[in-house]
C-alpha cells in the first residue's frame, strides 16, 4: 500500500540559527528616516523631555515605536521586534523606557503635541522636495480629504461612546494628502473625539483642517491651489464659510445633504441641462448625468458656492432614498472651482473615495484599536501612527515605481519588509544579503539603490 504524499515537505526546525535577520526588507523604512531627516527632527523637537543621564533619545524611541507600527505592530510592547534586531535597528530602549516616555509626552499636552506635528511639517516638505515630480504638490496644487474613522473599544475607556453605527468607541476625525492615481497618500490630521461626536460639526471640521494645513509647506496654507474635499458631513453654514473667508481663499469640493429645497429644485431642471458624468479614464459613465444649481437654493451661503448635483441609476438591489427622484439616486456637492466643466468637477469630488483607502491602510497601521485607557497617551498614539504612515507614504514615493508604488501597507509587508537576510560582518562593514529566491527582492535592492541616490540631509 503507498503511503500518502504530504502536501508540504517536511522539514526539521532548530533554534540556534544565528546571524539571521527577521524583517530584514524594514531597512527601506530606516533608510527613508535617515535620507529625510526625520530622526534628526524628531530627536531635536523632543530634546527638552531628554533627562539629563539619559541612555536612549526620546525622538529615537518614538521612532521605534512608529516602525513598529509600520511594520505590523498594534501596541507598544511590538517594540521588541526592532529590540530584537540591534544591527538593523541599533539600540532600543525597554518597554518600561518606552512606557515612561508616552506617559511623560502625555502629561505635557499640546506643548508635546506640538512638537511632533513641527517635526512632521518640516520633513514633509523636504520629502516632497526629494520627490520632486512624484510629490503630491508636481502639479503646484494640493488635495486634503477629510474624513472620520470609527475605532472600536472593546473595554471602558477615557471618553469611548456609543457611536452613530451602534458600536462603542471613537470617532477620530482625519485628514489625507492625496497623492493621485500614480501613489497612495499621506496623513496630515488626526483628531481625536468621543464616539459620540457629531458628524457634522463645524468646530472640528475647522480644527482638522488647520492641523492639516499646518503640515503642508508654508505656499500650500492658503489660496485656490490647496483643494480640501470632505463628505456631506463638511457640509455646514459655518465650515463652508470658513473655507471661503477673504484671506484664505481655499478650494474646496465639500458634499451637501439633499434637502427639501435642493430636492425641489432638481424636480425643475429641464432635461437639457443634465449633462453625462465621465470617468477618470474620460469616458462617459454609464447611466449618470450632472448638472447645476441656481437660484434661491444657494441663498445663505458664501458668494461664489456652486451647488453641482448628479443623478444615477442605483445598483442592482439598492433601495432608493425619500430624497432621491424618479428612480435615481441623488447626490450633491458644493464648490468654489470656476472654469472646468461641471462634469469634471463631479470626476474630482468623486475621486474623494480614495480617502477610504487611506483610513484602510489606518486601520491596518495602529488604528485598529486605541491601545492606552487615557485620551492623553491614545493623542500620541494617533501622533506615532501618522508617522508610520508618513514612512509607508514617502518610501514608496522615493523608491518605488510602478505599480509597486500603489501598494498598501500590508502588501508592502508581505513582500518586502517580511523579507529573511543574512548578516554578514567583513572587516568594517556590514552587509545584509537577502535571499536570491525571494521574488521581490530586486524591488527592495532597486529601492535602497534609489534612496542611496538621494543626499543626506543636513
Amino acid at each position: 500500500m503507498r503511503e500518502p504524499i504530504a502536501s508540504y515537505p517536511r522539514v526539521r526546525v532548530q533554534g540556534d540559527g544565528r546571524q539571521v535577520v527577521s524583517q530584514a526588507g524594514s531597512v527601506l523604512l530606516a533608510e527613508t528616516v535617515r535620507r529625510t531627516g526625520l530622526d534628526q527632527a524628531i530627536s531635536a523637537a523632543l530634546a527638552p523631555w531628554r533627562k539629563p543621564r539619559a541612555v536612549h533619545d526620546p525622538g529615537k524611541i518614538l521612532l521605534d515605536v512608529a516602525l513598529a507600527v509600520a511594520l505590523g505592530g498594534d501596541c507598544l510592547a511590538d517594540v521588541g521586534m526592532l529590540r530584537a534586531e540591534p544591527a538593523v535597528f541599533g539600540p532600543v530602549a525597554s518597554d518600561p523606557t518606552v512606557s515612561r516616555l508616552i506617559d511623560t509626552l502625555a502629561a505635557s499636552g499640546e506643548k508635546a503635541l506640538r512638537a511632533i506635528r513641527a517635526a512632521r511639517a518640516e520633513v514633509r516638505e523636504l520629502a516632497w522636495q526629494l520627490a520632486d515630480g512624484k510629490a503630491p504638490d508636481a502639479g503646484r496644487a494640493v488635495t486634503v480629504d477629510l474624513d472620520g474613522v470609527l475605532v472600536i473599544a472593546h473595554s471602558d475607556k477615557e471618553d469611548a461612546a456609543p457611536t452613530w453605527k451602534r458600536t462603542y468607541g471613537h470617532h477620530p476625525l482625519m485628514g489625507f494628502v492625496d497623492h493621485g492615481p500614480g501613489g497612495t497618500g499621506e496623513p496630515v490630521a488626526a483628531l481625536l473625539r468621543p464616539g459620540n461626536a457629531g458628524s457634522n460639526t463645524a468646530a472640528d471640521h475647522i480644527t482638522a483642517t488647520q492641523l492639516a494645513l499646518a503640515q503642508l509647506p508654508k505656499k500650500y496654507r492658503r489660496g485656490r491651489q490647496t483643494l480640501i474635499r470632505t463628505d456631506s458631513a463638511g457640509g455646514t453654514h459655518d465650515f463652508v464659510a470658513w473655507l471661503a473667508q477673504r484671506g484664505r481663499w481655499l478650494s474646496y469640493s465639500v458634499g451637501m445633504v439633499i434637502t427639501d429645497t435642493i430636492h425641489q429644485h432638481v424636480l425643475k431642471v429641464p432635461a437639457s441641462a443634465w449633462t453625462p458624468a465621465v470617468e477618470a479614464d474620460g469616458e462617459i459613465r454609464d447611466g449618470a448625468w450632472v448638472a447645476e444649481l441656481t437660484g434661491d437654493v444657494l441663498d445663505g451661503w458664501p458668494k461664489g458656492m456652486r451647488l453641482i448635483v448628479r443623478k444615477e441609476r442605483p445598483h442592482p438591489g439598492a433601495q432608493l432614498r425619500l430624497t432621491d427622484a424618479d428612480g435615481m439616486r441623488l447626490t450633491c456637492f458644493a464648490t468654489n472651482t470656476l472654469g472646468p466643466p461641471i462634469a469634471e468637477l463631479e470626476l474630482r469630488h468623486r475621486l474623494r473615495a480614495r480617502a477610504e483607502d487611506r483610513i484602510r491602510a489606518a486601520r491596518a497601521t495602529g488604528l485598529r484599536n486605541l491601545p492606552f485607557h487615557r485620551t492623553a497617551q491614545n493623542r500620541i498614539w494617533l501622533e506615532i501612527v501618522q508617522i508610520a504612515l508618513d514612512l509607508l507614504a514617502w518610501m514608496p514615493m522615493l523608491a518605488l515605481a510602478g505599480k509597486a508604488r500603489l501598494w498598501e501597507p500590508r502588501r508592502l509587508r508581505l513582500r518586502l519588509f517580511t523579507t529573511a537576510g543574512q548578516l554578514v560582518t567583513t572587516g568594517r562593514r556590514r552587509i545584509l544579503r537577502l535571499a536570491r529566491h525571494w521574488p521581490w527582492t530586486s524591488h527592495i535592492t532597486t529601492a535602497l539603490e534609489q534612496l542611496a541616490l538621494l543626499p543626506n540631509p543636513g
